[in-house]
């Protein structure tokens, strides 16, 4: 595999706490009181405006959330996260072995370019693809199609998509490329491979032995 596109939320930060409380203050201005942060964890991966719409908001509210949502998180949130161990060396030991890196997130592009600067790991990265902010890239899907055509990358059995949750992998599998699945992120075992994932990664370490396999 020469190109290894990678995702961020749960991924390569654990960025619960941030967005978390990002989700509480967005839902609590829209007048939904949640306690239980941990039970917020299942919206750390889709498009946040696929997450509001499942509060059964109409878009004008949906509209309303997520600007609340980033009224809190571009302040705060964004630093409320941490970078997993061993992340770091991970992406040492793949650029070494010569691997072409992107991020590939549906994170809107410019949140995901501060998250890595403030981690001081944007260095790593050959390119950072994200969501677009007017909603036209979106989902997992368009993410990987535009970062594939930005880069020109032609040949997909080159290509490997790494996540936490079944967007990644189902993403992956609509644009005909390989996808691995790791475990210490926000998605289950059963939720990657009931997506068709082509491998699982139980910690960050393996995910290097894996994709010299492939």
């Amino acid at each position: 595999m020469d190109y290894v596109l990678i995702d961020l939320d749960g991924t390569i930060t654990n960025p619960k706490e941030g967005i978390t409380k990002s989700l509480q203050y967005a839902l609590k201005a829209m007048n939904i009181h949640i306690e239980d942060r941990d039970s917020l964890t299942r919206f750390i991966g889709p498009p946040l405006w696929e997450s509001f719409k499942s509060f059964g908001f109409t878009d004008e509210e949906v509209d309303m959330a997520v600007g609340k949502y980033r009224e809190y998180y571009l302040v705060k949130g964004i630093y409320e996260n941490e970078l997993y161990e061993g992340m770091e060396n991970l992406l040492t030991r793949l650029k070494q072995a010569g691997k072409y890196l992107i991020v590939a997130t549906s994170k809107p592009e410019e949140a995901a370019k501060h998250v890595l600067e403030h981690f001081h790991i944007v260095h790593y990265f050959d390119d950072i693809c994200g969501a677009s902010e007017d909603r036209s890239r979106s989902t997992k899907e368009d993410v990987l199609k535009y970062a594939l055509e930005k880069n020109a990358i032609s040949g997909l059995d080159r290509v490997v998509m790494v996540g936490d949750r079944k967007y990644d992998v189902l993403g992956a599998k609509e644009m005909g490329i390989k996808s691995i699945g790791v475990l210490y992120g926000f998605g289950s075992e059963e939720e990657l491979r009931k997506a068709g994932a082509d491998h699982i990664a139980s910690t960050v370490d393996s995910i290097y032995d894996i994709i010299m396999e492939m």
